[in-house]
């Protein structure tokens, strides 16, 4: 009888917990991108007319990479763990690496249109200096996550 009322109560506590995370993680996201742009803004010194069109076409590119990125290969590493990795048959395998292919094809073709994009608001000298930047800014916060996982133990 108790099972059976402290089965809905935990299952509302776990979507919470759930709901929580993901919550966090968007706040994470958010607080990063703002960085993001803080830091590209000052690396690539746009004036007020480029800025006002290369933010839009640059928001929509980042998000649109996020999602490739995040959802369809997050979904190929959850399959690849070791487990798995041994008993995939071969079909299986050439399946999972023509998908893996495909994102990737994907992601390329993406920033191929969004340089093609850029080309029309930006000098061809600020795309290399973005390209760059974001090299620069991921090596950044890899950094700042290093350093604050040492600070840690």
């Amino acid at each position: 009888m108790k099972l059976k009322k402290l089965l809905p109560i935990l299952l509302l506590l776990i979507s919470f917990n759930f709901y929580a995370q993901g919550e966090r993680m968007r706040e994470k996201r958010e607080q990063i991108k703002t960085l993001k742009v803080a830091f590209l803004t000052t690396e690539l010194k746009l004036t007020s007319n480029e800025a006002e069109k290369f933010w839009p076409v640059y928001n929509t590119f980042d998000d649109k990479q996020f999602e490739l990125r995040h959802q369809k290969m997050k979904s190929f590493m959850r399959r690849m763990n070791n487990e798995t990795l041994d008993k995939l048959t071969e079909k299986e395998a050439a399946t999972l690496l023509n998908q893996m292919e495909s994102t990737e094809e994907e992601l390329f073709t993406l920033r191929k249109n969004f340089i093609g994009t850029l080309k029309g608001i930006i000098p061809a000298s600020k795309i290399i200096k973005l390209r760059k930047s974001e090299d620069d800014f991921n090596r950044k916060l890899l950094q700042q996550y290093r350093d604050k996982g040492h600070k840690r133990e």
